[in-house]
């Protein structure tokens, strides 16, 4: 299989299935946004030096499968090309990872500014295109169906990479920088 096809040189790319339409839709963008939160995920598994793995590995294969469910353009399409689920049990289980890491650390009193640790930073550069991609999706989902699944998981993954970015960073022994809007 050649990486290139050349189909894409007048600016329309194919969804699963076929369907042709322009790279600059909201669906591509909406995708295409989940796909560059993954690749900042691998960053972030890098700085991390695999003590993230198994917490993040599974998020980047559930992006994958939501990405993959955008790019079919219908729920026919994902059954067709047997796209994986993403489920409620995918969102319980990060917001149990959530409260496990929150227990750890100390009461959050004002808002935080991201920085102090090269991970701890990632996780924030993470959660803030995890939120670019969840306002994709919802305004793809004004527009056509998308299955609420997609904006309810980006939605709980910003949070869990908000926290995680805390994690991180108390767990290197850095400590969180209030953000003090009076000076």
């Amino acid at each position: 299989m050649k990486i290139y096809t050349r189909t894409g040189d007048t600016g329309q790319t194919s969804l699963l299935g076929g369907q042709r339409v322009p790279k600059d839709s909201i669906r591509i963008e909406a995708y295409g946004t989940m796909d560059e939160l993954n690749s900042h995920l691998g960053l972030l598994r890098d700085h991390a030096k695999g003590t993230r793995d198994k917490l993040l590995v599974p998020i980047q294969e559930k992006l994958f499968s939501l990405g993959s469910r955008l790019a079919s353009g219908s729920e026919e399409q994902a059954e067709k090309f047997k796209v994986p689920q993403v489920t409620e049990a995918d969102i319980t289980a990060m917001e149990a990872a959530m409260d496990a890491m929150d227990k750890e650390l100390p009461e959050m009193r004002k808002f935080i500014l991201p920085g102090g640790d090269l991970a701890a930073s990632q996780a924030h550069v993470c959660r803030t295109v995890c939120r670019r991609a969840e306002r994709l999706a919802v305004t793809l989902a004004a527009a056509e169906a998308v299955p609420g699944i997609v904006v309810r998981y980006l939605n709980r993954l910003s949070d869990l990479l908000f926290v995680l970015a805390r994690h991180i960073a108390h767990v290197h022994g850095v400590a969180d920088t209030p953000w003090n809007p009076r000076q």
